[in-house]
């Protein structure tokens, strides 16, 4: 996986239009997003209706994506007991935390601050989402997130809660602009680590490039896992047949390119020097992906010269940390770690981006039936 250029064309001028600019004397200008005039009252009705008319659609289209998604996971995994046991499983998970859900997507087909599927690509599915914070009068760092989806049904819409987050928090996420911080989850942690270092094996070798590691500030992997050849039996035993999952990875032949502790093991020095600081987190009960794999994935890139960190939540699942723990409102101690490296050398960011504690989306019976009841 390479990561695209930047959006051009009309995309480039409304990505541009979401931020403040300044003028050629260097004074800040004030984004068009803020500054439009207000319209007269008979004015705004038609417009308003227009709009509300496209986010419905744009909502329905969303959805039969979603849909056809789920049914390409079925038609790899097959129709068996194990499966259909799963998709129940999936099913009840989804209704117990609807009422969380209801919300995030609320917030995300309907909220001023979500930009929704702006092209960065030529291909049909290279979209993002922005998820921008209220006062962005000056210059905010970027997360560009990568979701998971076991590799076949990865959508950006799953990144919608932790993207209003940290939106909350004063970080841009999705944009490739400004200070970027590169994060993934699950299998996006996969994908994501796959093309950091792949980037930094072509421009440590002199390959042409249309990015730049450099231009990473810092890398963060939730769930992740990094040796493919350890994970293969793994997820045979969790359901996912062994032929199924090496048809994804390209064959048995391709593990080890796609193994990002393998490329570490086997890179030189001077790629190892590119890379961004990593954070790896894993809950420790994770079950879907070991949180081993993270542990072993530090452990490697620190013996390599790599500046690596692990992050461990005691007594957290696959899902914990990326759904529950947000829709329980509060604190969350993702969020709150992720927030404390990108503001570590910014006192005065920090101070600006703190927000009010987060309320609560679902109770927490359904919380912890959910997180009983959870296949992942």
């Amino acid at each position: 996986m390479a990561m695209q250029p930047p959006p051009s064309g009309d995309d480039a001028r409304e990505a541009d239009a979401l931020l403040p600019r300044s003028d050629s004397a260097g004074r800040r200008r004030s984004s068009p997003v803020q500054s439009a005039s207000p319209r007269p009252p008979g004015s705004a009705g038609p417009r308003r209706q227009s709009s509300f008319r496209h986010d419905v659609g744009h909502a329905a289209c969303e959805t039969y994506l979603v849909t056809r998604l789920t049914f390409t996971l079925l038609q790899y995994l097959g129709l068996g007991y194990r499966w259909m046991r799963q998709l129940l499983a999936l099913a009840i998970y989804a209704i117990l935390l609807m009422p969380g859900f209801l919300q995030v997507g609320y917030y995300y087909f309907f909220s001023s601050q979500v930009r929704r599927s702006i092209v960065y690509g030529e291909q049909p599915r290279n979209r993002l989402d922005l998820y921008i914070p209220k006062d962005n009068r000056r210059p905010c760092p970027v997360v560009a997130f990568v979701t998971g989806g076991a590799w076949i049904i990865g959508y950006k819409a799953w990144g919608a809660l932790l993207g209003r987050r940290l939106a909350e928090r004063g970080i841009l996420v999705a944009c490739i602009d400004y200070r970027i911080y590169l994060m993934g989850q699950s299998a996006g942690a996969h994908i994501s680590a796959c093309a950091l270092m792949e980037q930094a094996v072509k421009e440590s070798s002199g390959q042409p490039i249309s990015w730049s590691v450099t231009q990473i500030n810092a890398y963060f992997g939730l769930s992740g896992g990094y040796n493919i050849h350890n994970l293969v039996d793994h997820f045979h035993q969790r359901g996912l047949n062994r032929s199924i999952f090496l048809s994804i990875m390209e064959g048995e032949e391709s593990l080890s390119r796609y193994s990002p502790e393998i490329v570490v093991k086997e890179s030189s020095a001077r790629t190892i020097a590119l890379l961004p600081r990593i954070f790896l987190m894993h809950g420790t009960d994770d079950y879907s992906i070991p949180s081993s794999s993270s542990r072993t994935f530090v452990d490697v890139l620190q013996q390599a010269g790599a500046q690596a960190t692990l992050l461990l939540y005691e007594g957290k699942t696959h899902t914990d940390i990326f759904i529950q723990d947000p829709l329980r409102g509060g604190r969350d101690p993702l969020v709150e770690d992720v927030f404390s490296v990108i503001y570590a050398d910014d006192a005065t960011c920090r101070n600006a981006a703190s927000a009010p504690t987060p309320r609560r989306l679902v109770f927490e019976w359904q919380l912890q039936l959910a997180r009983w009841i959870s296949p992942f």
